[in-house]
């Protein structure tokens, strides 16, 4: 079959000196009408595969992604020569319809190296047009007003009207305001991610104000939890770890980006300046050291750290990734469909893809050390002594690798005996495989030798005159010495974090022919779709202009899809339920009119989140009862108008808070450093690289899910267990699923047996109380409401069968109470009684009523 192709491009070159003694071809009358036949289909005004125009000169003259289509001259070398006659491993065009002859192939080819002249502006020509869709997501957003409904006295803000107008019309009546105790405590999970204290439910439950319930709210969002609620909402878009990645999956520290987070939702933060800050806080005008922390959000990308890559295509995929990330957590669009080709469903090119990479292919990745003034000052007071000491030193103390590693292969297997074992510990080790504290080891080992053998040599000099000088010069090395090694222990350590910054040198940029980056197409400056607005004028295109440009107001999508994903947080979908795809693919919104309203509403307050939260928690519409509806089965089987609140299994990071809380153990501390609560064994029994996974001990054993330290190849497998992410692209929203595994995982895990046990020793703390007491409160601290008489039946029997099932069983006891270690049971009860409140403790814990948002 090849060779049949290539046999007809030969007849196609016997033709041409035949038709060279004709006249030369005109493009008008010769070659237009085959492309309009053949080409203009896919490569005209309303469309342009590959970006390329074939209705006029100068489209082919200017080219698509590729570049140009004909190179004058030089029809072998031209790609619409290549592409009629499937040269150069080319597919033949068109794909479908009438080909080209040999014939009409020949006179394209004699046009061409007749130097492809015609004329550049022909009337006959239409204009390209510009790029219009009717589709919903890309039109302005309208200023929309409420509108009239019968039950009037059920709307307490306009969002009920827009709820409440769709009910009537399909003759739904909502659902009941849920009762003060689900009220708080669904309050609490959506606002802070912890349950509400004992304390603060009796004190809503007997605040008889009109504005209790606005009170409480207030007190939720002053919160300090508030910013760590928000903020794994967040993480999970951002795609933060604490680990690179791939197969090596070494670790970093970026943790000071999730602090950066979780403040700047406390402050209420205005999400524009949220945006700006993260996409292009080292561009603004003398940025702040949080504004360059604030950067790491495009640092959470993945790092190949293996051994043989190409550094510049790993590159490449973060900059690929921080284009997709960017296009899907703010735009709402599946922006990456764009990196091979055009979109093949929303108006987006793959130029434009491209142009939007520009953008962040000007980014360097530095890391950024972080000190205080004082510390900066210290460290300066530091390195300006130690530049003083080191070249005095360094006439004195040669010791150098080259001489560590000289002694190091010296040493017999005598001499090897004589040394430390951790000496010898290190000698065992591969040179290429030794840690920086390692190598510090044997250099210093090796100073401490040589200083040795200096003063042995001091010793046995029968010169007294000499001994006397090398005494005074060894004396001012060990001073030396020891005021080096003082500064370096005082010297302050800086805490680093991954930042991005504007390369000095750009870098030039193309488009990828087929998304890869070795195949270059023809140049791209930095722009945004033409379906959306344009970007204000600039003297500049760089990220600090997209950033401004995505919270533009007359942005059509940052607005809607911000608010789309804050209201699936509190009603269990969004009113967009594809709230990461808002192109011609997604699901059309549930109530288009209140979508609009919200991101005009979000908008005009000036992006704060604190007030929109607010607004949404303080609806009737949100307080509504979560309870199954029959005569709802039939109309609204996913409750999409929302006549009811929806309740949904907690997440992850949530799940573990919820019976930290409960247990009492919970460690409230709000930020810092990722923490290793205990794990099963063997979790990187299939990891390219063990991870070092020592269990924390004390306050930090007990910190928020959201603090768990997150290795991308191997994560806490409860977090795994219970839906959380991989960490490796953007994630807008969880999935939920249901599995034994958790029931297995809340009974038998290893952090969750603590827990139990913590909340065991709390029930039996106050040694007056009686086991009816016990159990009401164990009860209301995991799930907030009092028992039924039949649920505190059913708890009390159970209770009674385990105290005397382990009354005669001490090695099951005494295996069930070590179970919790470290966690230990302060009580006069019997160790089989103090076992069996455990016991209970994880029936409690396991409700499905403790791990769901009603």
């Amino acid at each position: 079959m090849r060779a049949a192709r290539w046999l007809g491009i030969g007849c196609i070159w016997a033709i041409v000196p035949m038709l060279a003694a004709a006249a030369p071809p005109d493009f008008e009358r010769d070659l237009v009408p085959l492309l309009n036949r053949s080409c203009v289909n896919c490569h005209g005004p309303e469309q342009q595969r590959g970006g390329l125009r074939l209705d006029s000169l100068a489209a082919i003259l200017e080219g698509g992604n590729s570049g140009p289509a004909v190179i004058a001259g030089k029809s072998a070398e031209s790609p619409l020569l290549q592409a009629l006659t499937g040269a150069e491993d080319r597919a033949i065009m068109p794909p479908k319809g009438e080909r080209f002859t040999a014939d009409q192939v020949a006179l394209v080819q004699t046009w061409i190296d007749g130097g492809a002249k015609g004329n550049l502006q022909p009337k006959s020509v239409a204009p390209k047009t510009p790029v219009r869709t009717t589709h919903w997501a890309f039109q302005p957003v309208k200023q929309q007003q409420p509108p009239a409904v019968k039950r009037f006295d059920w709307v307490r803000n306009p969002i009920d009207a827009f709820i409440l107008a769709k009910l009537e019309a399909n003759g739904i009546a909502p659902s009941p305001e849920a009762d003060r105790i689900t009220l708080i405590r669904r309050l609490s999970l959506d606002l802070r991610g912890l349950p509400p204290t004992i304390e603060e439910i009796q004190a809503f439950e007997q605040d008889s104000r009109p504005d209790a319930y606005e009170r409480l709210v207030d007190q939720f969002l002053a919160s300090p939890h508030y910013g760590e609620r928000l903020a794994r909402f967040w993480l999970d878009q951002a795609r933060y770890a604490d680990s690179h990645g791939y197969t090596i999956d070494g670790p970093r520290s970026i943790w000071k980006y999730r602090d950066w987070v979780i403040d700047s939702f406390n402050q209420d933060k205005p999400f524009d300046a949220f945006t700006i800050e993260q996409l292009a806080g080292d561009l603004l005008p003398q940025p702040t050291q949080q504004q360059l922390v604030a950067t790491g959000f495009h640092r959470n990308t993945q790092i190949n750290q293996e051994g043989g890559i190409d550094p510049e295509q790993f590159r490449v995929e973060s900059v690929i990734d921080r284009v997709n990330t960017t296009g899907s957590v703010w735009l709402g669009l599946t922006v990456g469909c764009a990196q091979c080709h055009d979109h093949k469903f929303d108006p987006l090119s793959q130029r434009e893809y491209y142009r939007l990479y520009a953008y962040f292919n000007q980014c360097d990745e530095p890391t950024l050390d972080l000190l205080t003034p004082a510390e900066q000052k210290r460290k300066r007071e530091i390195a300006a002594r130690m530049k003083v000491i080191l070249p005095k030193l360094q006439t004195l103390d040669r010791t150098s690798p080259a001489l560590v590693e000289k002694w190091e292969r010296s040493q017999t297997d005598s001499s090897r005996e004589q040394l430390h074992p951790a000496v010898r510990a290190v000698f065992e080790v591969a040179e290429n495989g030794r840690s920086q504290e390692q190598k510090a080891f044997l250099e210093n080992t090796f100073r401490s030798i040589d200083e040795f053998r200096q003063g042995m040599g001091i010793l046995s000099s029968r010169n007294t005159l000499s001994a006397t000088a090398q005494t005074s010069v060894l004396k001012t090395r060990i001073k030396l010495s020891r005021e080096l090694a003082s500064l370096k222990q005082n010297d302050p350590v800086a805490i680093t974090t991954l930042i991005v910054r504007e390369r000095k040198t750009p870098r030039e940029n193309y488009i990828h022919l087929g998304g890869d980056f070795l195949r270059k197409g023809v140049a791209v400056q930095p722009g945004t779709p033409a379906v959306l607005p344009e970007l204000s004028a600039s003297p500049t295109q760089s990220r600090l202009e997209l950033a401004r440009w995505l919270v533009d107001g007359r942005n059509p999508l940052t607005g809607r899809v911000l608010a789309n994903r804050i209201w699936g947080h509190l009603f269990g979908l969004g009113i967009v339920e594809t709230e990461n795809d808002f192109g011609t693919q997604g699901t059309p919104p549930s109530h288009p009119e209140l979508l609009d309203w919200l991101a005009q509403t979000l908008i005009e307050e000036r992006w704060s989140l604190k007030r929109f939260h607010r607004l949404l928690v303080t609806s009737a519409t949100y307080r509504q009862r979560s309870n199954h509806r029959t005569d709802l089965v039939s109309i609204d089987p996913r409750n999409r108008l929302l006549a009811r609140q929806s309740r949904h299994r907690l997440e992850a990071e949530i799940v573990r808070d919820v019976t930290l809380a409960a247990s009492g153990l919970l460690s409230p501390k709000v930020g810092g450093p990722s923490v290793f609560p205990p794990q099963p064994d063997g979790v990187y029994r299939f990891t390219q690289v063990n991870k070092n996974w020592k269990a924390s001990q004390g306050p930090d054993r007990y910190r928020r899910g959201m603090y768990t330290y997150f290795w991308r190849s191997a994560p806490h497998p409860a977090l795994t267990t219970f839906d959380a992410p991989d960490a490796s692209a953007t994630c807008t929203r969880r999935i939920r699923s249901n599995t034994p595994l958790q029931a297995l995982t809340l009974l038998n895990d290893q952090a969750f047996v603590e827990t139990a046990h913590g909340l065991a020793n709390r029930l039996l703390r106050d040694t007056a109380a009686s086991d009816r007491d016990r159990l009401v409160l164990g009860f209301r601290l995991c799930v907030a409401r009092t028992p039924t008489e039949s649920e505190l039946d059913t708890l009390q029997r159970f209770l009674s069968a385990q105290k005397q099932d382990l009354l005669n069983r001490p090695q099951e006891v005494a295996a069930l109470l070590a179970g919790g270690n470290p966690v230990v049971i302060q009580s006069p009860l019997p160790e089989s009684e103090r076992a069996a409140w455990c016991q209970v403790a994880r029936v409690l814990l396991n409700l499905d009523e403790t791990i769901t948002r009603e």
